[in-house]
């Protein structure tokens, strides 16, 4: 009998929360960040942070296929003991947890800058802790359901950041590889980061339905990041001149304010609230993994206690504490740090260990 058979996802909703976990905060910076480092050529560190996403997914995919119903957690205490394994699950859920923070309080950071600038912080905190807590308790098939229609709610997003294409002038483009490839490898390590999220494949995968297809789910889902990734850079990149792209702290709101209907005013507003539910979609599935793996940890099979608590200390947190955005750029390079590691190096090392035990073990038939 399958361990998750009543929690199962279907391998559409995989997709949808592996790419809306890597579209998330970091994509309001994106463009500024590679024009820093790479000016208008750094479209293609993007491919090239793409295709290194999917290699790195891959090897996650091809660790969990040895053992389908295990997450990483498991797998921790299994292959390096009780000790060091649960130094590595502490490891992952502390992860977890701070992406979790980032993620928080940044879309409440935004919140207050772009929609609500009278509001204190914890009452946003309030009403994002309420959907993230009933989302979250009902464990990963509803974190699938929400981010499928999170994704089908948001898909004329993309159309309307294209539409201040017409005023851009391709020019700026041109041409490619002003400075060589130096400043495109630089860009790399950003682009890299920008995808992290795939990485909790190895806490979803045991959910998924139909598990020969996890290896294309996680190409598509790295595939439509880099797709939203390519056409706000571009975008950006083509209306904005070299020199101002780099200057403005979140381009891609920038960008928005530029848009302008007869009928209505000030519709970047309209669209960072609908954004927020994009956020979400990040936030969330962090949030489930760090309730999940502390839940795990202390040996209990429901972690709706577990995220109570954790729910509380978010908002008891929010009253004393409101992190400015310098705090905020703190936790976010923390944050990719330790992702850089955990998402691309630790894969690589995991998959190599597991592969040299099982052989030692004598592989499936032992």
């Amino acid at each position: 009998m399958k361990r998750y058979q009543f929690n199962e996802i279907t391998t559409m909703q995989y997709i949808f929360l592996i790419s809306g976990t890597q579209i998330g905060i970091g994509i309001l910076s994106l463009p500024a960040q590679l024009a820093d480092i790479a000016n208008t050529d750094g479209w293609i560190a993007i491919v090239i942070g793409w295709i290194i996403s999917i290699i790195a997914s891959t090897i996650i995919i091809k660790t969990m296929k040895k053992h389908e119903q295990d997450t990483i957690f498991d797998l921790s205490r299994r292959y390096f003991g009780r000790i060091f394994g649960t130094f590595l699950h502490l490891a992952f859920v502390a992860y977890a947890l701070l992406a979790s923070i980032t993620v928080v309080f940044t879309s409440i950071h935004i919140t207050q800058v772009w929609v609500l600038p009278n509001t204190p912080n914890y009452l946003i905190m309030m009403l994002f802790m309420l959907p993230g807590f009933l989302i979250t308790r009902n464990g990963v098939r509803v974190l699938g359901r929400y981010a499928e229609v999170v994704f089908y709610l948001t898909l004329w997003m993309p159309i309307l950041i294209a539409v201040p294409l017409q005023k851009g002038t391709i020019l700026h483009m041109l041409p490619m590889l002003k400075e060589g490839w130096a400043p495109i490898i630089q860009a790399v390590k950003t682009t890299v980061l920008s995808f992290l999220g795939f990485e909790l494949a190895f806490v979803f995968y045991p959910f998924l339905k139909e598990k020969k297809h996890a290896v294309k789910a996680m190409v598509i889902a790295n595939s439509i990041s880099a797709f939203t990734f390519l056409l706000i850079t571009i975008t950006c990149f083509i209306f904005f001149s070299p020199d101002e792209t780099p200057s403005l702290i979140w381009p891609t709101l920038s960008l928005l304010k530029t848009i302008e209907f007869s009928f209505i005013e000030r519709f970047e507003v309209i669209f960072l609230s609908f954004y927020l539910f994009v956020m979400s979609t990040t936030g969330i599935p962090y949030i489930f993994t760090t309730v999940f793996g502390i839940s795990q940890l202390i040996g209990k099979k429901d972690h709706t206690i577990v995220l109570l608590v954790a729910v509380c200390i978010f908002i008891f947190t929010s009253f004393l504490y409101n992190p400015s955005f310098s705090h905020i750029q703190t936790m976010g390079s923390w944050w990719e740090r330790y992702g850089l590691w955990g998402a691309y190096f630790f894969p690589i090392g995991l998959f190599i260990y597991t592969s040299i035990a099982r052989w030692f073990q004598g592989g499936k038939n032992k």
